[in-house]
């Protein structure tokens, strides 16, 4: 059983937070947290499949330069070599699963 009080926390970016829910060479299932006005570099995976699912807030996704708001209960998949982009634009936390399959360790290429 994982449960996010215990789970190995991380911090990234400008204030922002992460906890590893499962953590596997073949799995990565992370709960991550921006504060408003937050954002990632943007950047494209080589190999990995990813999916973002917004638990609260809005999270806006920039992909291959179109721009999507993705609100709670919804979600987004990024193919590997897709450029992209997490963004809180909102005055307002969002909260949010990313599901990446392999390990995103490496992979990673910033734009």
């Amino acid at each position: 059983m994982i449960d996010k009080t215990t789970a190995e926390h991380y911090q990234w970016g400008d204030n922002c937070d992460g906890w590893y829910l499962v953590k596997q060479q073949d799995l990565l299932i992370i709960h991550e947290k921006m504060p408003p006005n937050t954002a990632e570099q943007r950047h494209f995976h080589h190999h990995a499949r990813q999916f973002f699912f917004v638990l609260s807030g809005e999270l806006t996704m920039e992909r291959q330069g179109e721009v999507q708001r993705i609100t709670a209960q919804k979600g987004i998949e990024i193919p590997p070599q897709v450029v992209h982009q997490a963004r809180n634009e909102s005055q307002a936390a969002v909260e949010f699963l990313v599901i990446s399959q392999p390990l995103t360790r490496g992979d990673r290429q910033e734009c």
